[in-house]
């Protein structure tokens, strides 16, 4: 007699294979989006981080769109309503809402201090003007010409997780499912907010690194910025290792 798999098995298995999908084809459009003929060098190394993400959302909830909610027998329901906070990682997800705020912050300091560049793009560049010395243009530097493309990401993906984080912790199945799941995407999120906000961290390194005359300013620049990147890369591989395993690590 062969050996059946059990359905709950197979869900399993769509699910992950659904989330390494979702990576898979960021990869691969990441890789041409970045590899694209462009005036701009860096526009499309921002589209191809975006895509990224995005695609690492798209592969999560599409994994648990493949896991119906279970036909349990009718039970009698507790008191206490279901909260979408009791189902998300509880250090992981507040740090993750918090580096979504520095994305914002920092875009929008970044758009008042931009100046158009060489070739009259506004936006895209940084005046630098050291003491007995012409004015230099330095970029990328994370002003409107880049930060539409990151909010639009950023908003589209924040609104999806948190639909379906929402539809998660409302429908029926058992507690330990709902953690799972809800773990998932709100790495998926992570995963989009981290890698923006590297992205951001990266264009404001590098105009401190090539001005020589960034002054105080830019030391405490560089003290908030580097120690904010490493904790960036931290949560980017914290939230790569949950999406890639079929059940989210403990953070308790």
């Amino acid at each position: 007699m062969l050996d059946t798999v059990p359905p709950e098995r197979l869900l399993t298995r769509a699910d992950l294979c659904a989330r390494w999908a979702g990576l898979a084809l960021g990869v691969a459009v990441a890789q041409a989006l970045a590899t694209m003929d462009s005036d701009d060098m860096s526009m499309p190394f921002v589209a191809a981080v975006t895509a990224f993400g995005l695609c690492a959302v798209g592969g999560v909830l599409l994994g648990d769109s493949l896991t119906p909610a279970p036909q349990d027998p009718v039970r009698t329901a507790g008191l206490a309503p279901r909260r979408v906070r009791d189902h998300v990682p509880p250090r992981m997800a507040p740090l993750l809402v918090v580096q979504a705020g520095c994305v914002a912050v920092l875009l929008a300091i970044g758009a008042a201090m931009a100046d158009a560049d060489s070739a009259g793009r506004a936006g895209r560049a940084l005046a630098v003007t050291c003491s007995l010395g012409p004015t230099r243009l330095l970029g990328p530097w994370p002003g409107l010409y880049y930060a539409p493309l990151i909010l639009v990401s950023l908003t589209l993906g924040t609104a999806a997780c948190v639909w379906s984080l929402r539809r998660i912790a409302h429908r029926p199945g058992e507690n330990q499912q709902r953690h799972d799941r809800s773990w998932a995407i709100t790495a998926a999120w992570g995963l989009l907010v981290s890698s923006q906000l590297l992205l951001v961290l990266g264009m404001i390194g590098r105009v401190l690194f090539y001005s020589r005359c960034a002054g105080m300013l830019g030391n405490i620049t560089a003290l908030v910025i580097y120690p904010l990147g490493l904790l960036s890369l931290f949560t980017l591989g914290w939230c790569l290792f949950t999406i890639v395993v079929p059940r989210a690590v403990d953070d308790e």
